[in-house]
């Protein structure tokens, strides 16, 4: 059985990623899998699955094999709460149903990748607060949060991301940018793992219109 990366993408779908933000997400979620397509590691082993989140969970892509994912466009509600912290539940949900764990016979999936973006802060508390506390019994290769734009808070996404970042602009090229960061990422994952089996790989630096959040 061939061992898989699983990538989880958790994208707020909010109604305040209308426009330009969320269109240029789209984009840079199709160059990102385009990009992974070119790499051979990647190709290999990456699954990915998307899952959005606004006053409601979908599940845009079950987790499948990078050669067949097929995405289609994002699109949002004209308003709406951001239910993040049922958005990390439904995550643990799906990891622990889908990736494949070791057995005496033989090794289990590779340790997953979690990406979160969101441009606001959680609105459903209770649940987010209870969503940090399982992801801790969850293990992550990486957790990696983005705050997208000025509204963004950080200190909740500190919470749970082994790395936060932040994106003071929420325009094409910035997007543009953290997606071919997320591309790098996972590529470079894809390739640690295969050579060094399970070990912690060191991501590449962001750009500069990525700022790593201290």
């Amino acid at each position: 059985m061939d061992r898989r990366l699983p990538i989880y993408l958790l994208i707020d779908s909010s109604g305040s990623m209308r426009g330009e933000p969320i269109e240029s997400v789209n984009v840079g979620i199709s160059a990102m899998l385009s990009a992974l397509r070119q790499d051979p590691y990647a190709l290999e082993t990456v699954h990915i699955s998307i899952i959005t989140f606004d006053n409601q969970v979908k599940e845009l892509v079950p987790l499948q094999a990078l050669e067949t994912a097929h995405i289609d466009d994002i699109e949002l509600p004209r308003s709406g709460a951001t239910h993040l912290g049922e958005g990390l539940h439904f995550v643990c949900d799906r990891i622990a149903r889908d990736v494949r764990t070791s057995t005496d016979h033989q090794k289990g999936d590779f340790r997953p990748m979690l990406f979160v973006m969101t441009d606001g802060s959680p609105s459903d508390l209770m649940a987010f607060n209870s969503a940090v506390e399982r992801l801790k019994g969850v293990e992550f290769a990486q957790i990696i949060a983005c705050a997208a734009g000025p509204k963004a808070r950080t200190q909740e996404l500190k919470r749970f991301a082994t790395q936060t970042v932040s994106l003071e602009h929420m325009d094409s090229s910035s997007f543009a940018n953290y997606f071919q960061w997320v591309s790098a990422s996972i590529a470079a994952s894809a390739s640690g793992q295969q050579q060094d089996d399970d070990q912690d790989i060191d991501l590449p630096p962001p750009p500069d219109e990525v700022q790593v959040v201290i």
